[in-house]
């Protein structure tokens, strides 16, 4: 039979998620899970296709719509998300789903469709990999070899904040993470998430995501939102209070989940992306962690470039500086207004 690509229905999502875990590329932001959390968190319309050849599964490719006066019209694979693209049995069936993009590009009119990628695959399509790296990296059950792999001076950092007597808890506390983590971001200049996000994807992936947070003298000061796929965990969001910094919190942080990931049977860590250039990126090279170029590929319709939306872009300088000197409620107010059409 010929190969039918269709739009993906809930009864259909079990199959959509078994074919994302047999897949060696297969990842967390390629499961179903995405599609409901991105429509009811953000409001986009969310266009999940897959292949269909004899009644089986042959490919997928999870693709939102999103339309923004200051970003412009985007299909991307996947918004608010480190990987994404087709994930295809053969080639045949990815380049028929890398098709079906570009008709739905100028089905619904969208400038572009963006694909992020760990790997290049799509022939003949623009690709971006000077923008960001992802950091990954295998983690043993002996915490001691762990502390080893980690170089000396970052090494000395953590042993500073075990010293600290600082000490963590496992909850799925969203209210406690948020407060966290949107006075860090707002430190950064960069627009918050709504609490409502961190709740639906917790009570989503309820079985694999859980919320480290560090405790200095009976008060939280870092935290951090990590999901397990598989074998590996993905410390996904995090933030630290000034405090935080002044006690080595991030760093006693990413150790303590470090440990009790490979405790539980992690075997990689998935430290996420990075832009080059960027604090975040100096601070995971510190750990050891060698960055990898990702290669996000684009189609572009006529008359349109690749987004330059790179916080370092000299443009965005004032406005950052602004954003940081925003009273925190005000920042929490505006920031998921401006973050939905970021992706």
């Amino acid at each position: 039979m010929a190969l039918v690509i269709r739009e993906l229905c809930s009864k259909e999502e079990t199959a959509w998620n078994n074919f994302v875990g047999a897949m060696t590329a297969g990842t967390f932001f390629h499961l179903a899970g995405w599609r409901h959390i991105i429509e009811r968190s953000f409001g986009h319309r969310t266009c999940y296709a897959f292949a269909e050849q004899d009644g089986v599964i042959a490919g997928i490719l999870p693709l939102v719509h999103i339309r923004s006066l200051a970003f412009g019209s985007r299909l991307i694979s996947v918004p608010f998300c480190v990987y994404g693209g087709p994930l295809a049995a053969d080639p045949q069936t990815a380049r028929a789903l890398s098709e079906y993009s570009i008709e739905l590009m100028k089905r619904v009119g969208a400038n572009l469709v963006e694909f992020r990628m760990r790997e290049p695959e799509c022939e003949g399509w623009q690709t971006r990999s000077n923008l960001y790296a992802t950091f990954r990296k295998p983690i043993a059950t002996d915490p001691a070899k762990n502390l080893k792999e980690i170089p000396r001076k970052q090494r000395a950092v953590v042993r500073k904040g075990i010293e600290n007597g600082l000490r963590s808890q496992i909850s799925q506390d969203t209210d406690r993470f948020h407060r966290i983590y949107a006075e860090s971001v707002r430190d950064l200049g960069t627009p918050v998430f709504a609490r409502r996000y961190f709740r639906l994807l917790t009570d989503h992936f309820r079985d694999c995501s859980e919320i480290l947070t560090v405790i200095d003298d009976d008060k939280p000061i870092a935290a951090v939102l990590s999901f397990f796929y598989r074998d590996e965990v993905l410390p996904y969001y995090a933030g630290g209070t000034p405090r935080a910094r002044q006690r080595a919190a991030n760093d006693f942080m990413y150790w303590e989940l470090m440990t009790r990931s490979a405790s539980r049977g992690a075997q990689l860590f998935d430290f996420g992306r990075s832009k080059f250039g960027t604090g975040s990126f100096a601070f995971k090279k510190n750990w050891g962690f060698e960055p990898q170029p990702l290669h996000y590929q684009y189609s572009l319709r006529p008359g349109h470039s690749i987004p330059d939306h790179n916080p370092l872009n000299p443009k965005y300088r004032a406005m950052i500086g602004a954003w940081k000197r925003l009273p925190l409620p005000l920042a929490n107010l505006i920031g998921p207004a401006v973050v939905r059409g970021i992706g």
